[in-house]
């Protein structure tokens, strides 16, 4: 089923917010590495949120998801208090690892790789 207009509204505000309410708690910089909020996506009755995190050189990639998981009231209560006047019920936060970009980096390793193993074409 396709997004609507109102869900991505509201997805787009939510990751906003999020973004800044991470650099403000410090959560943006955890375990010697970066966190980023990739994107945001909301179910259409607009009560669940699924926030995808991506992580930049950071060492235990489960710890920094039990950190932010431990301190998902603090977020939300703090995103509560952002979006209050804009939303009726503020969404249950649920967050996830965004692995789009080693995946892209892994493939193109393999892709190098096989260029690499390619004999050169004859003339």
């Amino acid at each position: 089923m396709e997004e609507g207009k109102r869900q991505r509204q509201v997805a787009g505000a939510l990751q906003e917010e999020l973004n800044d309410i991470f650099r403000r708690l410090g959560l943006s910089m955890l375990d010697g590495g970066m966190v980023s909020i990739s994107s945001v996506k909301v179910t259409p009755d607009l009560l669940e949120a699924r926030i995808y995190l991506s992580l930049f050189q950071v060492k235990d990639a489960a710890g920094v998801m039990k950190t932010i998981e431990s301190r998902a009231w603090e977020i939300k209560k703090e995103l509560a208090d952002r979006v209050k006047h804009q939303l009726r019920r503020i969404p249950v936060l649920h967050f996830y690892l965004d692995d789009t970009l080693d995946y892209v980096f892994k493939m193109e390793e393999i892709l190098k790789k096989i260029n690499d193993e390619k004999p050169p074409e004859q003339e």
